[in-house]
């Protein structure tokens, strides 16, 4: 099977090493610029989801801990992420606009070459994490099917056909490629069905309206924690310690990785100064106690990667993104 690693040791390394030096530096380089007015911290999706979330989280940090400036979430959905790349891209220069991002900064841009993004013109400034999936289920399915196990999940499945609905984020997405893998893996005929946030696709299995997701935990936990949805599997190259009785699709014989980059990305043309700065304002957030904490809570992984080596990281991700939407028929 194919297999999607996130990040390989000497980029983690690397990475490191960019923390470091910017940690040391960054203070100094950063203090000839300073934002002159509230920062708009663009959504790639709508409310709710993993990525607002997180965003939000942030805006607390900065503002509780008098890190820097004002700072405005922006939610821009619509078009698996087109909205905010397009809106992004027009803000040509602006020191003042920000960006959080999914997978689809790399998808889609490959899937819709009409917008004329090229994701090497945004300006690169920290990684904050790598979000996980897993394969969710309700726990009082409205046929009585008390899904405990992939094996479960699968017979149901396959007894369904077409009629079996798996909601996501986007079409062609990071959740519709996990489905496509699923529909692969397993000899499955799920329908995929997209909506405008993790939030909502969250709602969607709570409420009975979905068969199944590949939700990140951040975006299930409440229905989790209310005994109303359950993870199966996950698709993280350890157990998550959210979910001891979840094992990875790797146990079971799947050896499939893949992870969602968490990404503070800058407009075009951003001055060196204003990147010098929110690398040096990410990094006091990166290793602040209640980031750290919030990456536990929520089962955020991976190294910060900053400046070239998350230019490199951008590359290397959307190679591997290409290779698999080519594979589901996504593009050509």
């Amino acid at each position: 099977m194919t297999k999607h690693k996130a990040i390989s040791l000497g980029m983690a390394m690397a990475g490191a090493a960019a923390l470091s030096m910017t940690t040391g530096l960054g203070s100094a380089l950063a203090a000839d610029w300073k934002p002159a007015k509230p920062v708009e911290f663009v959504v790639m999706a709508g409310k709710g989801g993993g990525a607002d979330k997180a965003v939000r989280y942030m805006q607390g940090v900065i503002a509780e801990e008098k890190l820097g400036p004002t700072i405005t979430p922006v939610n821009k959905a619509g078009g698996s992420g087109a909205v905010a790349l397009n809106y992004l891209k027009g803000k040509k220069g602006d020191n003042h606009t920000i960006m959080f991002t999914l997978n689809s900064f790399y998808t889609t841009p490959l899937r819709q070459p009409k917008l004329g993004v090229n994701i090497e013109n945004f300006t690169p400034i920290m990684r904050m994490a790598e979000d996980t999936f897993c394969l969710w289920v309700n726990t009082a399915r409205k046929d009585g099917n008390n899904i405990k196990s992939v094996d479960d999940f699968v017979k149901a499945a396959k007894a369904a056909g077409d009629k079996w609905i798996m909601a996501g984020t986007g079409k062609n997405s990071e959740d519709n490629l996990l489905t496509d893998f699923l529909n692969s893996a397993y000899g499955l005929k799920m329908k995929y069905v997209p909506y405008k946030g993790g939030g909502k696709v969250a709602k969607q299995l709570a409420g009975n309206n979905a068969d199944s997701t590949v939700n990140n935990p951040s975006e299930q936990e409440g229905f989790y924690k209310a005994g109303n949805t359950r993870p199966l599997a996950c698709f993280t190259d350890k157990r998550i310690p959210l979910f001891p009785d979840a094992p990875t699709f790797k146990e079971i014989g799947k050896d499939f990785v893949y992870y969602m980059q968490r990404t503070v990305v800058g407009t075009p043309g951003m001055s060196a100064d204003a990147q010098k700065y929110y690398n040096d304002l990410f990094t006091k957030v990166f290793n602040s106690k209640k980031w750290q904490a919030y990456r536990k809570k929520k089962a955020l992984q991976g190294d910060p990667l900053a400046g070239d080596d998350l230019m490199k990281y951008w590359k290397r991700e959307r190679d591997v993104h290409k290779a698999m939407l080519k594979k589901m028929g996504a593009i050509k």
